[in-house]
């Protein structure tokens, strides 16, 4: 066996605390994160991180059953491996390539490792030492241990701006929408417009409007520094259509996530710029020849971010040093948790910004103190459905949507471990 090769994967579901639930279009982050941690072994003892989301479930089943798909293969031989895990047809009936993306991280951290070098010199070399990020302002429920953090109406969503700003000087800010009526979050937004003049500004609300509000919202923002409308409606025809409304650039992480939807956007002109994510897209590479396509045909691209903790939020750290064409800054939830499970805690922002690892690999270690003590909190918590707001119970959206939460009411759910609940619409 030759040394390179994978001897053993071992995966770990865990739970970290937010400050606060997260509020989206489809549900809510229950005041935590579930993630799955992975460990790739290889026969000559190094070990490379890896990591995936799951929709508030862990997916340790799944890298388990891919122990003797990739026991022998060499971690160097990464475009064989794209086809070992999930070859295109066979996929249909077994979608894997979030699976992929974190055996790709822990690979080429382990390549990193053995080579003395960080992933992004494998990866073409950084063109910057930071990345810079937006403040990803969500709608929150108070967090139920402190009564503290909630954010429904405009006051509260400048002063958590405010509040953000001040601590890791964000000079982007993101709102993520979609949960309460449009007209009530036009009014937000525009207050943070007025709160930080100098400032850009960004709003998605995961395809949650209609195309009629999305117009109108559009319109209705036109005057401000917006960098783009991210999913505002869901589609690419849609998105096609609300351009020859509203004159500011769409965005999308949803409608194109593969190259078949990439190339059929070049031919829409849909999209204007493309939101890569290491995991959505399979693996940091397939990121980086995504962005390669969008340079070529004059699409831009940002950095998404799906719920990272930090041995994610390097792979968008690599990522972001290595992209010449990287136009806008990154998306992160990182700031919103409580805690890591990477040695040293939460890397820090500086002026916005977070310093690219120039470590070996992926340039962060696991703390195993904690790795072991967040596996606990998930196995005493649970899951949680992504797709579901504790708030709401039964209740779940259409696309467009139009039963949105109600802004006047402060709401403080049981975030417990979900029990199953038939569902229910009103007539």
């Amino acid at each position: 066996m030759s040394p390179t090769t994978i001897a053993a994967i071992r995966a770990t579901p865990v739970t970290v605390p937010l400050e606060a639930p997260l509020l989206h279009s489809n549900g809510a982050h229950w005041g935590r994160f579930v993630r799955t941690v992975v460990e790739v072994e290889t026969a000559d003892g190094y070990v490379g991180l890896g990591e995936m989301g799951g929709g508030g479930e862990d997916a340790a089943r799944a890298f388990a059953a891919l122990g003797d798909y990739l026991r022998g293969h060499d971690v160097f031989r990464l475009e064989a491996m794209r086809f070992a895990i999930c070859n295109p047809t066979a996929s249909l009936y077994n979608n894997r390539t979030q699976l992929h993306a974190a055996i790709e991280f822990a690979c080429l951290d382990i390549m990193g490792q053995k080579l003395g070098v960080p992933v992004h010199a494998l990866l073409g070399g950084k063109l910057r030492d930071e990345v810079e990020f937006a403040s990803y302002l969500f709608f929150r429920y108070a967090n139920p241990r402190t009564g503290r953090g909630e954010v429904r109406t405009a006051a509260q969503l400048v002063a958590n701006a405010r509040a953000l700003k001040k601590k890791h000087g964000f000079r982007v800010h993101k709102l993520k929408g979609g949960v309460y009526p449009p007209a009530h979050e036009l009014e937000c937004y525009r207050a943070l417009a007025a709160a930080f003049p100098g400032d850009r500004f960004r709003y998605d609300p995961n395809s949650a409007l209609s195309l009629a509000d999305a117009i109108d919202f559009g319109r209705g923002i036109a005057d401000l520094r917006n960098d783009y409308l991210e999913d505002p409606v869901w589609g690419m025809p849609q998105l096609a259509r609300l351009k020859e409304f509203v004159p500011i650039p769409t965005a999308t992480n949803t409608v194109i996530v593969n190259f078949e939807q990439l190339a059929a956007n070049v031919a829409m002109r849909a999209v204007d710029v493309v939101l890569l994510d290491t995991t959505f897209w399979g693996g940091i590479r397939p990121c980086i020849k995504a962005a390669a396509v969008c340079e070529t045909m004059g699409i831009g691209v940002a950095v998404h971010s799906s719920g990272e903790l930090g041995i994610q939020l390097a792979t968008m750290l690599h990522l972001g040093a290595v992209l010449p064409n990287l136009g806008y800054a990154a998306d992160a939830h990182y700031h919103h948790l409580a805690d890591d499970v990477i040695v040293g805690g939460r890397m820090k922002y500086e002026r916005g910004a977070i310093r690219v690892p120039d470590g070996v690999g992926l340039g962060i270690a696991l703390d195993r103190d904690k790795l072991a003590g967040y596996h606990e909190l998930y196995r005493e918590l649970g899951g949680y459905p992504y797709d579901r707001d504790p708030g709401r119970p039964g209740w779940y959206p259409l696309v467009p949507n139009s039963d949105w939460a109600d802004p006047e009411r402060s709401l403080k759910p049981d975030l417990a471990r979900p029990r199953q609940r038939a569902p229910a619409r009103e007539s």
